[in-house]
C-alpha cells in the first residue's frame, strides 16, 4: 500500500511525483549537454527556470489553507510541467539515431496490414466522423484536471498522488520513448500521399490548432494521447466508477483518432497502451519503494506521512 511519504527538505516538502518531474529536467539537461544539441544552453537553462518554479510551487502548495485553491496550485504545476517536458524532448530525439525512422514504422504495417492504416482509413472520412475524432482528441487536455478533481474531492489527496504518479511515469517512458525509437509521424513524413481533406467543424478547428501550434515533428512511439488516456481509464475504473463508464467511449474513439487523424501511425496507438500498462504495473512497486526508503530516512533527510483531507 502506498503511504505518500514526504521527504522534508529544509520547507520543502517533496512526493515522489515531484522528484520524478526534477529528476526528468535534470536528465534531460545532462542529455543536452552531453550531445550538445542545438540551442543547448537555451534548453538548459529554460530546464533550470521550470525547475526554479515548479520547487516554487511545490513550496507554496502546502501552505494553501482553502482546499480548492491548493488542489488547483497541485494540478496546475504538475500538468504543466509534463506538458513541458513534452516540448523539452523533442531537440533530444535524433541524439541516438541521426534520422526519422518512419519508414521501419510504414513497412511493418504494410507487412502486418497489407495497406498503411492512416491511409486506408481515408475511405471513411466524413465531416462527422472527423468531427467526433477530435472531439475525442482535443477532450484529453481537460480531462486531466477534470480526473484530478474529481478523484481529489471524491477519493482525497493520496488517490490523486497515485494518479499523478502514475501519468508521470508513462509520460516519462514516451518521452525516452522519443529518443530511443524517433519517429517522425505520418503528417511530417509522408504528407503527400494523404489527398482526403479531414473537413469537420469547431473540435477539428482545434485538433488542426494543436497540431500546428503545440505539436512538433516526432513524439510519435509510443503515442502519449493513448498512453495517457489508457492511465486516465485505469484510474477512473479504480476511483471514480461513474467516470469510466463515461470515458469508456471517448477514450476508445481517441485510441482511432490518433491515426484516423494523421497525428500517429496505428503502431503507435498499440505501443502506447502497452507503454501505459507497463506504468501501470511498475507503479505500485516504486511508490512503495518510495515509502521504503523515505522512511529510513537519511542524512539531512526527514520523513513525514502523506497529509490526507
Amino acid at each position: 500500500m502506498f503511504l505518500g511519504r514526504r521527504l522534508i527538505l529544509g520547507k520543502l516538502e517533496l512526493q515522489i511525483t515531484d522528484v520524478l518531474v526534477l529528476g526528468t529536467l535534470a536528465f534531460f539537461s545532462a542529455l543536452a549537454l552531453l550531445f550538445l544539441v542545438d540551442d543547448w544552453p537555451v534548453l538548459v537553462l529554460k530546464n533550470l527556470g521550470i525547475g526554479v518554479l515548479f520547487l516554487g510551487a511545490v513550496y507554496g502548495t502546502p501552505r494553501i489553507r482553502p482546499r480548492f485553491w491548493r488542489f488547483l496550485l497541485r494540478v496546475a504545476a504538475i500538468t504543466l510541467s509534463y506538458a513541458y517536458l513534452f516540448g523539452a524532448v523533442a531537440k533530444l530525439q535524433l541524439i541516438v539515431h541521426s534520422d526519422w525512422l518512419d519508414y521501419l514504422i510504414l513497412d511493418f504495417e504494410q507487412y502486418i496490414f497489407g495497406v498503411q492504416p492512416t491511409l486506408w482509413i481515408e475511405k471513411f472520412t466524413a465531416p462527422w466522423l472527423t468531427e467526433w475524432m477530435m472531439f475525442s482528441y482535443v477532450i484529453y487536455v481537460p480531462m486531466y484536471p477534470i480526473l484530478c478533481g474529481i478523484i481529489y474531492f471524491t477519493r482525497g489527496e493520496l488517490p490523486m498522488e497515485e494518479y499523478f504518479f502514475a501519468l508521470g511515469l508513462t509520460n516519462i517512458l514516451c518521452d525516452v520513448g522519443f529518443i530511443l525509437f524517433p519517429v517522425a509521424s505520418p503528417l511530417y513524413y509522408v504528407p503527400e500521399i494523404y489527398t482526403v481533406p479531414l473537413d469537420g467543424y469547431v473540435f477539428t478547428f482545434l485538433g488542426e490548432l494543436m497540431r500546428s501550434q503545440l505539436h512538433y515533428a516526432g513524439g510519435s512511439i509510443p503515442s502519449p494521447h493513448a498512453a495517457a488516456a489508457t492511465i486516465m481509464w485505469v484510474m477512473a475504473y479504480r476511483y471514480h466508477r461513474p467516470s469510466f463508464y463515461i470515458l469508456t467511449p471517448i477514450i476508445l474513439s481517441l485510441y482511432a483518432s490518433t491515426f484516423y487523424g494523421r497525428y500517429h501511425y496505428l503502431t503507435d496507438a498499440v505501443v502506447g497502451v502497452v507503454v501505459a500498462g507497463i506504468a501501470l504495473v511498475l507503479a505500485p512497486s516504486i511508490m512503495r519503494a518510495w515509502d521504503r526508503l523515505v522512511e529510513r530516512g537519511t542524512v539531512g533527510l526527514l520523513f513525514a506521512r502523506a497529509k490526507i483531507d
